[in-house]
């Protein structure tokens, strides 16, 4: 992903920057994507995507590590905030094979891992892509667009 980390800032209701993600926003919970807020988007966005990482998952994929829990496209640029379990937007594949939010779920035994809540501000909007990308396939069709990004970073351990 190109690095164009911005002055953006990106919250929770649910969960503090660098804190524990509820248990209901888990795999072992309701399973339910996390509300988010961002504030303070680069002057020019269009729209916003959003992705959600887990890089401590012991994976290598597509010639990267970690886990892909969420892939979202097409918010719109009027947006600031995702409800929980928001309809807002076009849902890619996860690494679960799912589209849409998919909670954390390390595996049992193998500690806290970090879950990357990344907002996306795109100088144009992403109606014109398909449902079901995958983040590879997202990147490509927005880098050249990205005006900024910031993140979130929430903290899960399996009970």
């Amino acid at each position: 992903m190109a690095f164009a980390l911005s002055s953006m800032r990106v919250t929770s209701p649910a969960f503090d920057d660098g804190s524990g993600i509820p248990s209901r926003h888990t795999g072992e919970g309701e399973d339910i994507s996390p509300a988010l807020v961002w504030q303070e988007a680069p002057e020019g966005t269009k729209g916003f995507a959003v992705i959600c990482h887990d890089p401590d998952a012991p994976l290598v994929q597509n010639g990267t590590y970690g886990f892909v829990h969420w892939v979202l496209y097409n918010i719109p640029a009027s947006a600031s905030s995702l409800e929980e379990a928001t309809r807002v937007g076009t849902r890619g594949k996860n690494d679960f094979g799912k589209l849409g939010y998919g909670g954390p779920m390390p595996p049992e035994g193998h500690g806290v891992h970090r879950y990357y809540f990344w907002v996306l501000a795109l100088d144009k909007p992403t109606d014109d892509l398909p449902e079901g990308l995958k983040i590879h396939d997202l990147l490509v069709k927005v880098e050249p667009h990205l005006l900024g990004m910031n993140r979130l970073v929430g903290t899960y351990q399996r009970g």
